[in-house]
């Protein structure tokens, strides 16, 4: 990655902007913290998950940490719960499915450019 690194920020949930994930409408609605554009190889984000229930193989690692609500993560190894201030830490190649009836959490991946590299 050769992109200057952008300047240390705050962003606050409800100053960032949401948007539906395409595949998944408003069951998932994203909203990047960071990212290729900013320079690094980290990726980071909110999601908002309304009635979800999506599946999904995981293309690069990463950790979830629950903010508001309750979230399942249904895995080969069983399924995962975690609540507010929980954290799930998910190695790429997880299949899975992500369930949440209303959930707001920050995610973090690597490598952010996952898309570009397959």
């Amino acid at each position: 990655m050769t992109h200057t690194k952008t300047p240390p920020r705050v962003i606050r949930p409800e100053d960032a902007h949401f948007v539906p994930r395409a595949q998944d409408g408003d069951m998932a609605q994203l909203a990047e913290i960071c990212g290729t554009r900013d320079g690094t190889e980290l990726g980071a984000g909110y999601a908002r998950l309304t009635n979800a229930r999506i599946n999904w193989t995981v293309k690069y690692d990463e950790v979830l940490v629950v903010v508001e609500g309750k979230v399942r993560v249904h895995t080969k190894h069983g399924v995962l719960e975690a609540g507010p201030r929980d954290t799930v830490w998910l190695p790429e190649g997880t299949e899975l499915t992500y369930e949440a009836e209303n959930a707001l959490i920050v995610w973090a991946i690597h490598p952010a450019d996952w898309a570009e590299r397959a």
